[in-house]
């Protein structure tokens, strides 16, 4: 059915956006028309998200909403929810097919075959993740104009952390060539896109399954040099992949934007190695102090998991006194929950609910403060920033990503939108930060 309506809905992280990017694409190259979540539609297609349980609620709410908003069109569901429990997404009311992310580069197929033919309701078509050992190239997205572009270099996982269901989800760790990259990055430069950044599950693992191998500080040397880009950045590298060649790259490229993001989960040793991460809290502080006296107003941002089976008083407070004493400019913090299949999921010694809601409250307000003060900290100082696509709906104002990953409001006209611009940074609040367009 050429010129099909495909509605795409994407919940979750970042490198799941991303492939709803690359799926829309697929479509589009496929004849099909990628259209908004609330517009009319053929088919309805919900990627979904299963890193919490959470998570999977919203899921559930997205899937009714898209069955209830188009009751003519057939539901598709993929995504890392369809792929760990499809029979549960299969039984949802409304659903017509369940698509692995094994199966989503068939998912054109796939949906031509749901439009051609009568089917019976809750089809799955869900492929065993696990033999999946390459990571096609990316297709070819229309330009659009964005002035930030995210480019999904690596997916899949090399560890099995005991609270993590996404290696049930997206399988081993496979990388994407460096040539079809680095093609991928030079054709979003060229439409305009100033800010990129790579991603993946594993980022720091990517390369290492390829022939010849390769390393992400190797990857990083070549897309930097685009002679476009102003900022390159990384999704969230593990302190372990942080060989020397990467600290060189991320210390000394101008490029490479003054931000990292470091995922610690845990100051506490015994809680890291029941975790089964594989860094300790000392290693983990002697790589941060390294890049923070390295790079300048370095925005540095992590993942903490409160209430992990086992947490006691004792490992909250190394937890705390470890984000006190490094310079965090954000931090995203995570309850625990138990997700099936992984190893955390069959602990005993679990924290009361209410602990853990006091524990997370406490450590969002003291990232709460720390960004405070790294962003007044930042009052007076002129940084280079890229003017986003759309203003601030609140105040109309133009918003400038800078460098350390802070967003400024700026007076301007649509002149500057997806420009890179010089600005003075004259105030910080609890909510918003604000500056001046310096004169060229």
């Amino acid at each position: 059915m050429t010129g099909a309506r495909v509605a795409l809905t994407t919940l979750g992280c970042r490198l799941n956006q991303v492939d709803g990017h690359e799926m829309a694409a697929a479509l589009e190259a496929r004849g099909f028309r990628a259209v908004g979540p609330d517009e009319p539609a053929d088919v309805v297609v919900v990627n979904t998200c299963t890193v919490t349980a959470r998570a999977e609620v919203s899921d559930r709410q997205a899937i009714r909403r898209a069955a209830r908003s188009h009751p003519d069109a057939p539901v598709v569901v993929t995504g890392c929810w369809a792929q760990t429990d499809p029979d549960a997404v299969a039984r949802l009311p409304g659903v017509d097919l369940v698509v692995g992310n094994a199966d989503k580069t068939r998912l054109a197929d796939l949906i031509a075959g749901l439009l051609a033919a009568p089917h019976t309701r809750g089809e799955r078509r869900v492929s065993d993740i696990g033999g999946v050992r390459t990571l096609a190239p990316a297709p070819p997205a229309p330009g659009r104009a964005r002035a930030r572009a995210f480019v999904k270099v690596q997916d899949g996982c090399r560890h099995r952390c005991a609270f993590c269901i996404v290696p049930l989800a997206r399988g081993a760790s496979r990388s994407r060539e460096p040539g079809a990259v680095l093609e991928q990055v030079q054709r979003l430069d060229e439409a305009g896109h100033r800010d990129v950044t790579l991603t993946g599950v594993d980022l720091g693992a990517y390369g290492r399954d390829l022939t010849p191998r390769t390393t992400l500080a190797g990857l990083v040397r070549r897309v930097a040099v685009v002679p476009g880009l102003r900022w390159v950045r990384l999704s969230s590298v593990l302190p372990a992949y942080f060989t020397p060649e990467l600290v060189e790259v991320v210390t000394g490229a101008p490029t490479v934007a003054p931000h990292l993001h470091v995922p610690l989960q845990s100051g506490s040793d015994a809680v890291l190695r029941r975790m089964r991460r594989p860094y300790t809290a000392t290693m983990y502080r002697r790589l941060v102090e390294r890049l923070a006296a390295a790079i300048p107003g370095l925005g540095l941002g992590a993942d903490v998991i409160v209430g992990f089976p086992g947490e006691t008083d004792e490992d909250f407070e190394a937890t705390r006194a470890l984000i006190r004493a490094l310079p965090f400019t954000y931090l995203h913090v995570f309850a625990y929950s138990d997700r099936p299949g992984t190893e955390a999921a069959t602990l005993g010694a679990r924290v009361a609910p209410g602990t853990v809601a006091a524990r997370s409250r406490g450590l969002r307000a003291l990232a709460a403060a720390r960004n405070l003060a790294f962003r007044r900290g930042l009052v007076g100082s002129t940084l280079e920033a890229v003017v986003l696509e759309t203003r601030d709906p609140a105040t109309g104002a133009l918003v400038g990503l800078t460098g350390p990953y802070v967003e400024v409001l700026l007076d301007g006209s649509d002149a500057l939108l997806r420009q890179v611009v010089r600005v003075r940074v004259t105030a910080a609040g609890d909510t918003s930060t604000t500056a001046v367009v310096e004169a060229a």
